[in-house]
């Protein structure tokens, strides 16, 4: 569901939902300033944080799906590339210092207009600890991935990718 734009940002006049020239989508178009107003998907940048063999999770604090499991990840801010949002989520939820070093993949998720950018990364060091987003932070095996407990479909079909690449490169 897109929400609807009903007045110009530019200078608050309403707008009006139209074609405009050289478009093929509706947009929300001011009359009086002509500015024409778009709406775009919202990128979410995350990291799975690795040690040895096991990943970083963190327990959601807060709503949607308090309670429940997922890899450190949220939404990008302007004027930051995908890496350094994915580093600065990580710290935020996380407290955890990564080094990126690969991209996992993009997922879009087009029913929710978003985007997520998930890397692989490195932990640093061990001194994690739950984030004001996060009620806990843990190291946990391939094998004791919470499948039934993560927080969101992406993440649950990010860390099936994750895992089928691991198992992929062990000899």
């Amino acid at each position: 569901m897109i929400p609807t734009i009903y007045f110009c940002s530019t200078c608050g006049n309403s707008v009006e939902q139209k074609i405009p020239a050289g478009e093929t989508l509706l947009r929300a178009v001011c009359p009086a300033c002509q500015t024409i107003h778009y709406q775009n998907p919202k990128i979410v940048a995350g990291t799975i944080p690795e040690w040895e063999d096991k990943i970083l999770l963190c327990r959601r604090a807060i709503e949607p799906r308090v309670g429940l499991w997922t890899f450190p990840a949220g939404f990008m801010e302007l004027g930051e590339s995908t890496e350094e949002a994915a580093a600065r989520e990580t710290v935020e939820e996380a407290n955890a210092d990564i080094h990126i070093h690969a991209l996992l993949g993009i997922f879009s998720l087009p029913q929710v207009s978003q985007v997520y950018v998930v890397y692989r990364a490195r932990l640093q060091n061990l001194n994690f600890k739950p984030g004001a987003e996060s009620l806990e932070v843990k190291l946990v095996s391939l094998q004791d991935i919470p499948w039934d407990k993560l927080a969101f479909p992406v993440i649950h079909e990010a860390l099936s990718r994750y895992v089928k690449d691991i198992n992929a490169t062990i000899p």
